[in-house]
């Protein structure tokens, strides 16, 4: 069933770029982006990293670190709130290293 939600959550945002995803275990966790490898596009400075860096919020909630979570997010939302270094899936023209560096800057 899991799998399901994913992919209708993965529609319901316009793609995998931006979908997180977890796998939690009693003794282990996973924490991914729920898209494939994206063999087209490796090299070419395009990717979305937002589903990684949505993962790893995922991730520091599950380690109990909320306000490392919550900072990370508000960043995240600051940089797409600007709308200045989007990547090219959400609209904007930015390389995969613009959007990154973007969230570093905002992070301080």
């Amino acid at each position: 069933m899991w799998p399901l939600v994913s992919d209708l959550y993965e529609g319901l945002v316009s793609g995998l770029g931006l979908v997180p995803g977890a796998n939690l275990g009693f003794r282990c966790a996973i924490f991914k982006a729920m898209h494939g490898s994206a063999p087209d596009i490796p090299c070419k400075d395009v990717a979305n990293p937002t589903a990684l860096l949505k993962s790893a919020i995922l991730m520091l909630h599950h380690l109990d670190e909320p306000a490392a979570a919550d900072r990370v997010q508000k960043v995240l939302e600051a940089v797409y709130a600007e709308r200045k270094t989007l990547t090219g899936d959400v609209g904007g023209t930015a390389g995969t290293t613009q959007f990154a560096d973007a969230v570093l800057a905002a992070m301080g």
